[in-house]
């Protein structure tokens, strides 16, 4: 009796961690990302992961076609400082220096939307009096948490009834006073 009782626990032991290996496998698997529709959790994941395809087979730079209706998802990431290994976009944004955080990728991605077009040459943001796109203007990691902040705001106030009376010269500009910019 004990026997068959021992042999059936080992059985079904040996059953929930044959369907655990299963679906921690599955979940290994490369979600791929549809560039004309994309989900912001993939293309997080695929970043952060450093297995996101920057360039197509023909060269051409991929970015996912996102839309105003992502902000909201996008936003969720913006503050995540997670240094990634690449984003797609052109090598300026390496060759500059400096790391590339997703946060503030995800913020140049934001911008991107709100704008109709690239924001920049890459996803690093500089001090709004920068000559030029060099290191010593990029901002720190608590300025970019600051950028995030501003970006929320706005976003919420978008949201908001808009009236005469509700005047704002920065209504559509997330950065408006911060001292920051995109190059």
């Amino acid at each position: 009796m004990k026997t068959t009782i021992y042999s059936l626990y080992r059985y079904v032991g040996q059953m929930v961690l044959l369907c655990f290996l299963a679906c921690t496998l599955h979940a290994c698997g490369d979600e791929v990302l549809d560039y004309n529709h994309p989900d912001v959790e993939v293309f997080v994941k695929q970043l952060k992961a450093g297995k996101y395809l920057t360039q197509a087979p023909d060269e051409v730079n991929k970015f996912p076609k996102f839309a105003i209706e992502d902000i909201n998802e996008l936003l969720k990431y913006a503050e995540d400082l997670s240094v990634i290994p690449s984003f797609p976009l052109a090598p300026v944004s390496y060759s500059a220096g400096g790391k590339l955080r997703l946060g503030e990728c995800i913020l140049w991605t934001i911008e991107t939307i709100r704008l109709g077009h690239n924001a920049s040459m890459g996803c690093k943001m500089v001090h709004a009096d920068a000559e030029n796109y060099e290191g010593i203007y990029f901002l720190s990691d608590e300025e970019v948490l600051d950028a995030a902040v501003r970006y929320r705001r706005w976003w919420e106030a978008r949201k908001l009834p808009h009236t005469m009376w509700t005047i704002d010269p920065c209504y559509d500009e997330p950065l408006c006073g911060s001292g920051y910019m995109w190059w």
